[in-house]
């Protein structure tokens, strides 16, 4: 299944880049249903520690082993950030066993029961699982809780674990929402991000000027616990975030929160 979602050889469409003092994003093609060019990112911090914190893992490929061992090699923390970000957890783990892993709750159950049918899914211990229950005292570790503020949105049907990296004021989120088309991540494959009627039809849905991406996360992601869903993007809204980096779709560098509250309008006012 994983083979319809990524390329095939994710060495030679992968983009790597800086974006910020101590934050590198490998960006590359990701087809979701085997169709919509959402793209995929998995996003490497610094910490001032010397450890790296990955956030949605993407193909660990020779250009990102090198470009992790330029940053110094020392891979402390991974997170799986909801229940769909994880298939490339299991390479991971494999290269850096020493990594403490992170993710939400329902996440290691599910993998557990993916790999009594696939090999290829290892059951790999989770250090720290994000909870509705335990999400306001748990920690992860000293040096990560130094510049990490993280929120679990519970209330999302994908269980999103959000990330706030102070000193670059970033952001990073996974499914929190997508800001198609998703250009970057397809820009090395001599292919369009909206080729296919498909593809273009979701990124006019799912981009973040989008009404349409606003509505479904109104009617649809959040209508199961609105109001803890609006607890959470209120959470989120008080950090000092400029930067955001989703997995699908742009960065958005420097208006990341002005972004953030058009598109979460209507759970910050709470008013509709």
């Amino acid at each position: 299944m994983t083979s319809k979602l990524v390329p095939a050889d994710p060495e030679k469409v992968m983009v790597i880049r800086d974006v910020a003092p101590g934050i590198t994003t490998l960006s590359v093609p990701f087809l979701r249903f085997g169709t919509l060019r959402w793209g995929g990112r998995a996003t490497i911090v610094k910490l001032a520690s010397g450890s790296l914190f990955v956030f949605s893992p993407v193909a660990l490929t020779p250009a990102v082993r090198s470009k992790i061992d330029s940053l110094g090699g020392q891979v402390s923390y991974i997170a799986a950030p909801d229940l769909e970000h994880h298939i490339f957890i299991s390479s991971w783990a494999a290269a850096y066993p020493k990594a403490h892993f992170i993710g939400p709750d329902g996440l290691p159950q599910k993998r557990a029961n993916l790999s009594a049918k696939d090999p290829s899914v290892t059951n790999v211990p989770f250090q720290t699982v994000f909870s509705a229950a335990n999400k306001r005292e748990v920690t992860v570790a000293p040096d990560f809780d130094a510049e990490i503020e993280y929120e679990l949105i519970d209330a999302h049907v994908n269980k999103e674990l959000v990330f706030f990296h102070k000193p670059s004021k970033t952001l990073l989120q996974a499914d929190l929402f997508f800001n198609l088309p998703a250009t970057e991540q397809y820009s090395r494959t001599g292919e369009r991000a909206d080729q296919g009627w498909a593809s273009r039809l979701s990124c006019h849905l799912q981009s973040a000027s989008s009404v349409w991406q606003k509505r479904m996360i109104w009617y649809l992601i959040s209508s199961g616990d609105r109001p803890g869903f609006n607890k959470s993007i209120k959470r989120i809204n008080e950090w000092g975030f400029e930067n955001v980096i989703p997995c699908h779709g742009d960065s958005i560098l420097g208006e990341g929160k002005t972004v953030f509250q058009q598109v979460f309008q209507w759970h910050l006012q709470a008013k509709k």
